[in-house]
């Protein structure tokens, strides 16, 4: 009996027009235009259910007809639950008060205080304690908009989604796409994990995929380790895998270090990041920065390569060490005297080069021990120090990490050290000492006395100061051969302060001793390659001209003619045989 009085009393609601205002909708709704009036089909219209009761008076709801009691409506397949719907039959729009529950066709559900809904445009808004649910997340707000046409749902007053993942998104405002199921959020977002927390201005989401896509500044950060974290103003973030791909303005930040490129890459599971273009990989607490076309870093291991022309700087409040080679490799691992203490460790591999002040060099790779300040150089080393060279199998050198200067070298195998002996001249000019081991001391950054053991041998010119001139006059060369050798560097000088174990010594004045004798055989002067200047290290080789120097060989020669005159006087002395 109550099913046919609810069928009557609707019929007679279509049946009979009736003067009545129009509703006051949310600015959302808006009203449908009066001028022509849209013609509405039976199955277009909103249908109602059930209802404890129908009412209408013409000094409630502007004389609308309401329900109340369990009223339940149904329009294009969604299901409307209230306490009390107002129904609006002229404008085929409805609001419901009380405990109302929209349950859509595509499963998802929306509960609210109070709901408005446009039959014509089906479109509706959703006030007080609003939650949109379906198998994808939860949506939580104050007033959300909702188009079924569209397949959207909006609020803009602020709100949270909670999904099957355990994330927890805070929002300002946001867009939901129920197709795609693709979430668009504006103004201060905010994705909380587990692991992680991601904040930016605009983020889309798609909770199909779990792919997060990031327009605008945005941080990801590491919540066991706050200090690790992400930063980029566009990308995608695979919230699954925990894999980030940064495209502009990026920075990865992980062991207090910073690595920023044009294009990136980082996986927050592995530890794993790359980056491509403009590549700095920098290190605020080792003072250290290093820069290329390609970088890698690997957060557990706290290790990086740079490759495609990289280069390093050592910051130093005095003078800085500048790296170049093919590839660059830093780490850090523990002291193996006591583990809580690290180490930090610089590796430049193949045509590696170096640039301090006062020290110069290349080798095939350079390896450094930041924190103790030792620097091995190994195949084909050579090393600058003002107008002194060092070459050898090996070369180490010792920083002193307070006064961040050389103190000293270690050239193991085939030891050579060269001088030149007057800086201000282009004479062919060279102190020499070589021998298995040298030791190289500095005083003041220069190159200061040196210490050769093993097959040691010396080529050192002398000089003397005339008392009456005042002015140093060539004496002669020194050649010097011993097991050991203390070599003393001076200003232009090289003084032999000691020659011991089978040693053998005899200075020649210029005009006794050949050229060929004054250069070891293989003395190897480099000017070509020598780094002069710190952006030198960028290329291969600066490919300097060769400084060609003269020889001073008047003397000699001047001998020489002396002896072959003396010789052709005594030949030409000779009776001659005459042939009869």
């Amino acid at each position: 009996m109550r099913r046919i009085l609810f069928l009557l009393l609707f019929i007679s609601t279509l049946s009979f027009a009736q003067e009545k205002l129009p509703v006051k909708r949310d600015p959302y709704l808006q009203a449908p235009s009066t001028a022509q009036p849209k013609q509405l089909k039976p199955e277009d219209k909103v249908k109602i259910i059930h209802a404890d009761e129908i009412n209408k008076n013409p000094e409630k709801y502007e004389g609308n007809q309401y329900l109340t009691g369990n009223v339940k409506i149904e329009h294009q397949g969604s299901i409307l639950t209230a306490d009390e719907v107002i129904i609006y039959e002229g404008e085929n729009f409805v609001k419901a008060i009380g405990n109302t529950r929209l349950q859509n066709a595509d499963g998802s559900v929306i509960t609210a205080g109070e709901m408005e809904y446009d039959g014509n445009t089906q479109k509706g808004v959703a006030r007080k304690n609003v939650v949109l649910t379906d198998p994808k997340q939860t949506i939580k707000t104050d007033i959300l908009y909702y188009d079924k046409l569209a397949n959207q749902a909006y609020f803009n007053t602020g709100g949270t989604i909670s999904d099957s993942q355990g994330n927890v998104m805070y929002t300002k405002t946001a867009t939901y796409f129920l197709n795609t199921k693709m979430i668009d959020f504006v103004g201060n977002v905010k994705i909380d994990n587990a692991q992680y927390i991601i904040e930016g201005v605009n983020i889309k989401q798609n909770q199909n995929t779990k792919v997060a896509e990031f327009f605008g500044p945005t941080t990801i950060t590491n919540r066991a380790n706050p200090k690790n974290r992400v930063y980029t103003e566009r990308g995608t973030y695979r919230m699954e895998t925990k894999e980030a791909f940064l495209n502009k303005n990026s920075k990865i930040f992980y062991n207090d270090k910073i690595l920023t490129g044009d294009d990136m890459y980082y996986n927050q599971l592995s530890g794993f990041g790359k980056a491509t273009g403009n590549v700095t990989l920098d290190d605020p607490k080792e003072r250290r920065y290093i820069k290329g076309g390609y970088g890698e870093i690997f957060e557990k291991k706290d290790s990086s390569m740079m490759t495609k022309n990289p280069y390093a700087v050592k910051i130093m409040e005095k003078d800085s060490i500048y790296f170049a080679s093919e590839k660059i490799i830093s780490y850090q691992k523990p002291d193996s005297a006591d583990i809580t203490i690290k180490k930090s460790y610089l590796r430049a591999y193949r045509k590696a080069r170096i640039y301090k002040s006062n020290a110069q060099g290349r080798a095939d790779s350079i390896a450094f021990n930041e924190t103790d300040g030792i620097m091995h150089m190994y195949t084909k080393p050579i090393l600058w120090s003002g107008e002194k060279q060092v070459t050898g199998d090996k070369v180490e050198a010792y920083f002193n990490t307070k006064t961040e200067n050389i103190d000293s070298l270690k050239v193991i195998g085939n030891a050579f050290a060269i001088s030149k002996v007057d800086s201000l001249t282009l004479k062919d000019e060279f102190n020499q000492v070589k021998g298995k081991f040298m030791t190289v001391y500095y005083q003041n950054n220069e190159i200061k006395e040196a210490r050769v053991v093993g097959n040691a041998q010396a080529i050192a010119y002398v000089d003397d100061v005339d008392q009456e001139t005042k002015k140093p006059e060539r004496i002669g060369i020194t050649l010097s051969a011993c097991g050991i050798i203390g070599a003393l560097f001076e200003e232009t000088g090289l003084q032999i302060i000691s020659c011991s174990i089978g040693a053998t010594s005899d200075t020649y004045p210029m005009s006794k001793i050949e050229p060929a004798r004054r250069k070891f055989p293989d003395f190897n002067w480099n000017t070509k390659d020598r780094i002069r200047k710190w952006q030198d290290i960028l290329v291969d080789s600066p490919n300097y001209e060769e400084i060609q120097y003269t020889s001073d060989n008047e003397l000699f020669d001047k001998a020489q003619k002396a002896i072959d005159d003396e010789k052709a006087k005594e030949e030409a002395k000779k009776p001659k045989r005459v042939r009869k």
